[in-house]
């Protein structure tokens, strides 16, 4: 398989960054094996979804976070799920972490967001974990594009867990005003769901029109990543995108 471009900082300000998208279960199942894949791909921002939110939360984020070389940028409980880690190449300007509309019955949802830098590059960024139901998703679709637009920067990325196929009418929505960074530079694997036998794509990572999407998919034979460290990690695929974001 070919390699992914390593990060770098290119002579014009541009970056070439690596982002990790992943649904961790909330660190319910192998955390050395999460910390390892994570590790191996060399991201420069990770987008979580399912990060844990209750008892001791923090201490548990920055355990991983540590393990996998990153701290944590913004998110966790305080965003309902989504988190957002980076290292220490980023140059952050601003965090906000966002909860939706509540809808009874159902599950609180948020955005963990941040504008960083990276380089002359600058970034907007959001993790999120769309609803398990349609007409509520939708809505929280439109959200999402709302939230990237008032992020007030030319370029930005959206990364998690849609709860949806690409065939769907939120997906579509999103793939429709965005890159849809898989359909766009397709590398690795395309489906992120169930590690054990995946069969459909739920989880990806969106790029505003002006980033360069170099490849992007669930880094299946990359180096470093194991099969049996996909499987332990959590119930979901991690989905892996090289990028080159352009100079402000």
């Amino acid at each position: 398989m070919e390699l992914l471009p390593n990060s770098h900082t290119e002579p014009d300000g541009s970056a070439v960054i690596r982002v990790l998208s992943y649904n961790i279960r909330s660190m319910r199942d192998d955390t050395d094996a999460l910390a390892r894949v994570i590790t191996a791909c060399a991201p420069d921002l990770v987008l979580l979804q399912e990060a844990p939110r209750f008892f001791r939360w923090r201490k548990k984020l920055a355990r991983l976070a540590s393990a996998a070389g990153q701290v944590i940028l913004t998110g966790g409980a305080t965003a309902s799920g989504p988190a957002i880690l980076c290292t220490l190449r980023a140059t952050v300007e601003r965090t906000e972490d966002v909860l939706l509309p509540l809808t009874p019955g159902l599950h609180r949802r948020g955005f963990a967001t941040a504008v960083v830098r990276f380089g002359g590059a600058r970034l907007g960024v959001v993790s999120h974990h769309l609803s398990l139901q349609a007409d509520e998703r939708y809505d929280q679709g439109g959200m999402l594009l709302d939230r990237l637009a008032g992020l007030g920067v030319e370029h930005a990325i959206a990364g998690g867990d849609l709860n949806d196929l690409p065939t769907g009418r939120t997906f579509r929505r999103l793939a429709d005003g965005l890159q849809d960074c898989w359909a766009t530079a397709p590398w690795g694997g395309e489906y992120t769901w169930t590690p054990a036998d995946p069969f459909q794509r739920i989880d990806a990572i969106f790029a505003t029109k002006g980033i360069e999407v170099l490849g992007c998919g669930v880094p299946i034979g990359h180096p470093g990543v194991t099969e049996t460290d996909l499987n332990r990690a959590t119930d979901h695929l991690p989905v892996l995108a090289a990028l080159r974001v352009p100079a402000a």
